[in-house]
């Protein structure tokens, strides 16, 4: 392990492989019940599987999955889904039954909605880029958006000034939400492993206040490159730091923003989560496969009732 990580990952660990041979993962998430939860996003259908923390083959909980992306769980421990395909987000019932919690903002369909987390006040908040939506079909009128999904199910706009929102975190105060950017508006996919650096890849911060809008939007970490990856899923651990994957593997960085090294596991992942018995074991979603390495500190817990 580089010197640059001892302190963050646990002295002479390597990731393990869980399990293998998906089209592409993502989405983890870690139940309280004990097992690993992900998706397999460009499976045909897609599927979200629920796996033991060991590993192995995972059972598939619900297919198909509406193009489920991020996930989190809300204050009574019920799964929220961003269903990217049917542009909504989505709750499971404790018996299995999927209701929508909202689809749209001022009466205009989300465009794709991407990744989520939940607030302890019980509020939703969720990124909304539109880069995989025709440019026919979308009926917000900014290209990336952060809305928040309130208690009663009102929907408010909390930000658009980024064009390509993707994971989305929050300090473990909740005083601080985070936002990876994961391209420019008009860039290409195919324009991200072109040898060139990405001056457009970074870490958005805004400041949360009580009643959860969001204020002071900044830079918060530069995650320019020209290696394969791009800022996408994020999560923070229980001293501040901010995880987010990238280019390479998962970048980390202080609460300051310092950058503190590259967190590289055998294929590129595109989200990581916190969890175990202890929360200190990461499970890294990378393309064909799933991974975990124990961590030095556990994850910010998710809010509970």
């Amino acid at each position: 392990m580089p010197e640059y990580l001892e302190g963050i990952v646990e002295s002479g660990q390597e990731a393990q492989q869980l399990a293998t041979d998906f089209a592409f993962t993502e989405g983890p998430l870690w139940h309280p019940d004990g097992y690993w939860l992900f998706v397999d996003l460009r499976r045909e259908p897609p599927v979200i599987h629920r796996m033991s923390p060991a590993g192995g083959t995972p059972d598939v909980i619900r297919e198909p999955s509406g193009g489920t992306n991020g996930m989190t769980l809300d204050l009574q421990g019920r799964l929220l889904m961003c269903e990217g395909d049917n542009r909504r987000i989505t709750r499971m019932e404790s018996d299995g039954t999927i209701n929508v919690v909202a689809d749209r903002w001022d009466g205009k369909r989300f465009h794709r909605p991407n990744d989520i987390v939940c607030r302890s006040d019980g509020s939703i908040f969720i990124t909304n880029p539109s880069g995989r939506v025709p440019e026919e079909d979308q009926e917000i009128e900014f290209p990336g958006t952060i809305h928040r999904i309130a208690p009663d199910g009102t929907v408010e706009m909390s930000a658009h000034d980024i064009d390509f929102p993707n994971g989305i975190a929050f300090s473990p105060d909740e005083s601080v939400l985070y936002v990876s950017n994961t391209r420019k508006l008009g860039e290409r996919p195919d324009q991200y492993w072109d040898g060139e650096v990405k001056q457009n890849q970074f870490v958005q911060a805004y400041d949360v206040a009580a009643d959860g809008s969001l204020s002071n939007s900044r830079v918060f970490g530069s995650m320019a490159s020209a290696e394969d990856g791009v800022p996408d899923g994020m999560k923070v651990d229980a001293e501040g730091r901010v995880y987010c994957t990238g280019s390479g593997g998962v970048w980390v960085f202080a609460p300051d923003g310092q950058h503190l090294g590259i967190i590289r596991v055998p294929e590129i992942p595109a989200n990581c989560a916190f969890g175990g018995p202890d929360f200190r074991t990461m499970l890294f979603t990378a393309r064909t496969s799933v991974y975990s390495l124990r961590m030095t500190t556990p994850g910010a817990p998710l809010p509970r009732a």
